[in-house]
């Protein structure tokens, strides 16, 4: 592996350039540093929604529509903040980004410990949403798709196995301390956790892009196979341009409904699995949530090894019609053996789904303008995500979790014919 060096104009280099190994590219240190922030950042604000909901729920005596509610709003306003924060990921880069939602994450997963009304629960819930959307996803996207270009798939599932790695181990840790001292305990901890370890790491280790440090991406040249043309890479997208781009409205479709239908049942999993003719109880339903991960985990994997080469559709349409078959089958089974293999299967697209959206937007509107272009897929995705959330508490209070889960799988389907229309782009004219 080489560095792929360049001759750097005023590099700003991390202090942990100064004594990595000189034959390793530094763009895999930044990505193991994102699998760190990931771990704790969106391990807590994002799988915190599904440890969480129970215990509001049974602590304060409200329904699931109303915390339901609160969780469907995380995600509208962390589209909001997404949206708003893109052209600005681009223009002053991810880094600064990166601490604020550090700093975010961490007061607002401690408030939710402290919280006695329905407002505060809501004021804590956008405190994390506005962490989550632009200091968490878009931004550790933003700077992996700057450093890595061709061996994009394989950062970004570095990156994103801190995801499922925090939604393995902090769920369970999670659900343990609040057995013990209920949410006031559980939360500040997570909210420690979180500053604790990602601050330093930022700190540390990340630097914005390859230029600064005076490197290119991948570290050399491209390979011989990969689809990606590196010179539509750096064309710059304004958010019109995107707006009108047959590409554009396929994928925001596409994942507008699929992450719907993931987020739903991720939010509701751990609930779900706690009724009396699945698992029974929050321990072994957590598990299941880990069984979850541990799929997540192996499946990316195998997934980022040769997805660099696959087409992003496929792989997309593959991975909708997957997550279609685990929720029936969530459905399906009682017996506990098989509610953990059904629990393993959805958890071969958890993350993959991000993985390949994030992947197709980067293969379509390249790097320069990544952010912009990402922020108003995430603005989609999210409410879609929130008004699925939203729509599912009110069916589980009025007809449980059969109808819902049903629908959710529906949407999945769908999603899997609509995103084989995501096309790239034809290139532009050169002028005369």
């Amino acid at each position: 592996m080489t560095t792929g060096t360049v001759a750097p104009s005023a590099p700003r280099r991390p202090p942990l350039a100064r004594i990595a190994p000189a034959g390793v590219f530094y763009g895999w240190w930044v990505a193991i540093a994102c699998m760190a922030m990931m771990y704790v950042t969106v391990g807590v604000s994002y799988y915190g929604l599904s440890l969480f909901l129970r215990p509001l729920r049974d602590e304060h005596g409200w329904s699931n529509s109303v915390v339901s509610g609160a969780t469907g709003m995380f995600f509208l306003v962390s589209g909001v903040a997404a949206f708003a924060a893109g052209p600005f990921i681009d223009r002053f880069g991810p880094r600064r980004f990166l601490g604020a939602g550090i700093v975010l994450t961490a007061l607002g997963a401690t408030a939710v410990g402290f919280i006695d009304r329905i407002w505060q629960l809501y004021a804590a819930y956008v405190v994390l949403a506005t962490a989550y959307g632009m200091g968490a996803v878009v931004p550790v996207s933003t700077l992996l798709s700057r450093w890595f270009i061709h061996k994009r798939a394989k950062a970004m599932m570095v990156s994103s196995t801190g995801v499922s790695l925090g939604g393995a181990t902090l769920v369970p840790i999670g659900a343990v301390l609040i057995e013990r001292g209920g949410l006031r305990l559980a939360a500040p901890v997570l909210g420690i956790v979180v500053f604790v370890l990602a601050m330093p790491v930022l700190l540390l280790v990340v630097s914005a892009a390859p230029a600064d440090m005076g490197l290119v991406p991948d570290g050399g040249a491209a390979p011989a196979r990969s689809r990606i043309d590196t010179a539509s890479q750096y064309r710059v997208w304004s958010r019109g341009q995107a707006l009108r781009d047959a590409g554009f409205w396929a994928s925001v479709t596409a994942f507008f409904l699929a992450l719907g239908a993931q987020t739903s049942v991720l939010i509701f999993q751990l609930s779900f699995l706690q009724e009396p003719d699945k698992l029974g109880s929050r321990p072994a339903a957590a598990l299941a949530v880990t069984t979850t991960t541990i799929g997540s985990i192996l499946a990316r994997l195998v997934v980022s090894m040769v997805a660099d080469r696959l087409d992003k559709r496929l792989m997309s349409t593959a991975l909708f019609l997957l997550q279609a078959t685990a929720i029936v089958a969530y459905l399906l089974v009682h017996h506990a053996v098989w509610i953990y293999a059904a629990a393993l299967l959805f958890g071969f697209t958890v993350g993959n789904v991000y993985l390949a959206q994030g992947l197709l937007i980067g293969e379509l509107f390249g790097l320069v303008s990544f952010a912009t272009v990402y922020g108003m897929v995430s603005l989609s995705t999210q409410v879609g995500s929130g008004l699925s959330l939203i729509l599912v508490g009110r069916l589980v209070d009025a007809h449980g979790y059969t109808v819902p889960f049903l629908a959710l799988a529906a949407l999945d389907v769908i999603a899997a014919v609509v995103v084989l229309a995501a096309r790239p782009a034809r290139p532009e004219p050169a002028p005369a």
